[in-house]
């Protein structure tokens, strides 16, 4: 009988090379994520140290450290953090409602996804800053505005996805469930819908993170508070490390909900059909 463990002739070395490979670790992402970030901020801080770079165009990670610290000792990050957090949270709850109701009837009824199509593909061609203006005219510079161009980022990226999980429900459960006398309703509830979740939550991932994008574009043009408020001031002050901590601020924000969301979607994964 034939060993599979151990190919035959491969040296010692070799065949636990491989054993060690095949063998997953969990916190491997979490490490080596951690060594690329420190690799790279110590370059960083290298390069900076040699002048090489002007400190008033990129700052180094040890005066963003400082930085940091100080808008935390000082409480002034608070406001600003509260302020683009609760204009995110409450224009992307819209973006997800529509979004899925959106992509659902367009999954359902073809005659609403006729109607949408050119809507959803306008929206999605067009930049976020192409609507600043227009939305300037009919909101004005406060709270709707800021809200009113979330809900336009984030509804394409979770309509179009639930969209996709609507049409993707397999032929075969849809053949038993009607074989079974199924009525449509209970196809929707018992294998449609089910099928579409990790595709709401793919959608929902991606229109958290551009949602975030739009709340800072807003406050870039008219807020007196927000982190982009807060980078928009330290940029006219060529106060370049705390506009670095901002940047990274965001994108700490933006890792902390990806990362959340691809949780709850992973949690689907087994529902998600093979396609082709």
């Amino acid at each position: 009988m034939t060993d599979t463990t151990k190919p035959p002739g491969a040296p010692p070395y070799r065949v636990a090379a491989s054993v060690w490979q095949s063998i997953p670790h969990p916190s491997e992402r979490l490490i080596y994520g951690l060594v690329g970030i420190v690799a790279v901020l110590a370059v960083w801080e290298a390069v900076s140290q040699t002048e090489v770079v002007k400190s008033v165009l990129i700052s180094r990670p040890t005066a963003i450290i400082t930085a940091a610290i100080q808008e935390f000792s000082t409480g002034a990050i608070w406001p600003n953090l509260q302020a683009t957090l609760s204009v995110w949270a409450l224009g992307f709850t819209l973006a997800a409602i529509l979004g899925i109701g959106i992509g659902l009837l367009s999954g359902i009824f073809r005659t609403f996804r006729y109607i949408a199509d050119p809507w959803l593909n306008a929206i999605n061609v067009a930049p976020d800053l192409a609507f600043v203006p227009i939305l300037i005219l009919w909101f004005g510079i406060g709270l709707k505005f800021k809200i009113v161009l979330v809900l336009l980022t984030g509804t394409f990226y979770v309509a179009i996805n639930t969209l996709a999980g609507v049409r993707s429900a397999e032929g075969r459960f849809l053949q038993v469930a009607e074989s079974l006398g199924a009525s449509q309703i209970r196809v929707l509830r018992t294998v449609v819908l089910p099928g579409s979740v990790p595709y709401v939550m793919t959608g929902l991932r991606q229109g958290a993170a551009r949602s975030i994008i739009a709340v800072i574009v807003a406050e870039f043009v008219s807020s007196n508070q927000g982190i982009g408020f807060m980078i928009s001031v330290a940029g006219s002050f060529l106060d370049t490390a705390t506009v670095m901590f901002g940047i990274a601020l965001l994108a700490i924000l933006g890792f902390l909900v990806s990362e959340i969301l691809g949780r709850i979607e992973h949690r689907f994964d087994a529902w998600r059909p093979q396609l082709p």
